[in-house]
């Protein structure tokens, strides 16, 4: 979950990307996982809910009345390697991809969990009902409150809202095609009673088994369009090859409308750095990893969530310079903290091995970030990325940290590291986000070079 003190709803939206992009688009979509999404989506309050991918995209840009249906969803939810690689010209990375076919199922498991009934309407003719008969056999416990065809059967709203409201439905799936099931609940989700309402596209398609799913390694690897292509290449082939390209095309030339040179020069300075770093320092790197690999059990390298810039998390790298289960151990050690307030460090904890505490000494177990910096989420210069349950202690002043990418060094790395405090730490922090510049950040590369000399604050 992306953490940002300004929104006050139990989602995060992407505004960066939405606005970056696509200007006119004022909902936001959805940065979280599938979990903290069905979590929201279930909770009280009535919400209607659109996915949008690449194509959706395209029909809004064309389409006012669709852009309307879409700008008054109370949540837009990312489907699509497009949506995914628009966020990244932009310097995010969406949390997850909730494509329907996958997410629906997953958010009918919890609603049976709590009681919660469903109706399914739209598709052709018995294709709701296959899809309930289907959802009735895989997922126990779940109440269908009733089905309805998207043909015959859709003619009349009123005759589709009563139906609806007369089952007691507590969900809506809607699966008209787009962009006809945004523009029906746009002009009907405020009579119905159900608490969420949302278009699903083709879900119902593949739920009944109309469709058939690409195989999971196909999946994995984010390339399902492409079967689905090979499937239906008459129907798709303008969707996925020229819609697809025209979406990109469009976000990139918005991307680089807004990037500033300041922007451009930082991004070639973290490239041109971490590149240089990591062919200058291969040979230590891999002695580093065969020593740790001997002197103790477990991975050479160690990764961790941390929080970056505006509050996204991140997988961040390091050479483990402790036991294997560190983390499991942790909250038996807070208390000997020798910093004060949040961010916890300590030279005698026990955790960590001989090899450790020389890697930490001379800041090697540092040097994966590399990797972090090469995949943008992560700068050579910046504040030191934040614990997620760091960040959740944060007074409100400490969230102006969250504003730049972390670094690899900075202020309070060549400033002492662990003997600086907090609240000091975050006043350098502060300072450093105000002020920011390539010359600031070659002087504090320079100064790297000092503190991991002396080894000051590094245990």
């Amino acid at each position: 979950m992306t953490y940002l003190p300004t929104f006050d709803g139990p989602l995060t939206p992407v505004q960066n990307l939405t606005e970056t992009y696509l200007p006119s688009l004022r909902a936001s979509l959805v940065d979280a996982s599938p979990s903290e999404t069905i979590t929201a989506l279930l909770a009280p309050g009535r919400r209607r809910v659109n996915f949008m991918n690449a194509h959706c995209f395209n029909v809004m840009a064309r389409d006012r009345q669709y852009a309307a249906a879409v700008n008054s969803a109370d949540f837009l939810l990312p489907d699509g390697i497009g949506v995914s690689l628009a966020a990244k010209m932009t310097g995010q990375a969406l949390a997850a991809n909730l494509n329907g076919t996958d997410f629906v199922p997953k958010l009918l498991e919890e609603a049976a969990k709590h009681g919660k009934s469903v109706y399914l309407f739209g598709s052709a003719p018995g294709t709701a009902d296959k899809a309930a008969s289907n959802l009735i056999r895989k997922i126990p416990g779940l109440h269908i409150a009733g089905t309805r065809n998207g043909f015959e059967q859709a003619q009349n709203d009123a005759e589709v809202i009563a139906d609806i409201n007369a089952s007691g439905a507590d969900i809506v799936l809607v699966a008209l095609g787009v962009p006809m099931q945004e523009l029906w609940l746009h002009r009907n989700a405020p009579y119905i009673h159900a608490d969420l309402t949302m278009g699903v596209g083709a879900a119902l398609d593949f739920l009944a088994g109309n469709v058939t799913r690409a195989p999971a390694w196909v999946r994995k690897a984010k390339c399902e369009w492409v079967w689905r292509l090979a499937m239906e290449p008459r129907r798709l082939a303008k969707r996925y090859l020229q819609g697809n390209v025209s979406f990109l095309a469009r976000a990139a030339r918005q991307t680089a409308n807004t990037a500033t040179s300041a922007s451009v020069a930082n991004r070639t300075l973290d490239i041109t750095f971490s590149l240089g770093a990591l062919v200058m320092l291969a040979p230590l790197l891999l002695l580093t990893a065969l020593a740790i690999k001997v002197e103790s059990k477990g991975p050479a390298l160690f990764t961790q969530t941390r929080i970056g810039k505006n509050g996204r998390s991140f997988t961040m790298f390091k050479f483990r310079s402790m036991v294997a289960d560190a983390e499991a151990l942790r909250g038996t050690v807070l208390a000997q903290s020798d910093r004060e307030g949040i961010c916890f460090k300590s030279k005698s904890d026990p955790r960590i091995t001989r090899i450790g505490r020389f890697i930490r000494r001379a800041s090697i177990d540092e040097l994966p970030q590399i990797i972090n910096v090469l995949r943008g989420q992560m700068s050579i210069v910046g504040p030191r990325p934040a614990l997620p349950s760091e960040v959740d202690a944060y007074p409100e002043h400490a969230f102006g940290r969250l504003a730049v990418k972390p670094g690899l060094t900075g202020v309070w790395q060549v400033s002492g590291r662990a003997d600086v405090g907090f609240e000091q730490m975050v006043e350098m922090d502060l300072a450093y986000a105000n002020s920011r510049s390539i010359l600031l950040d070659l002087i504090l590369i320079a100064m790297t070079f000092r503190a991991v000399l002396t080894g000051r604050g590094a245990h």
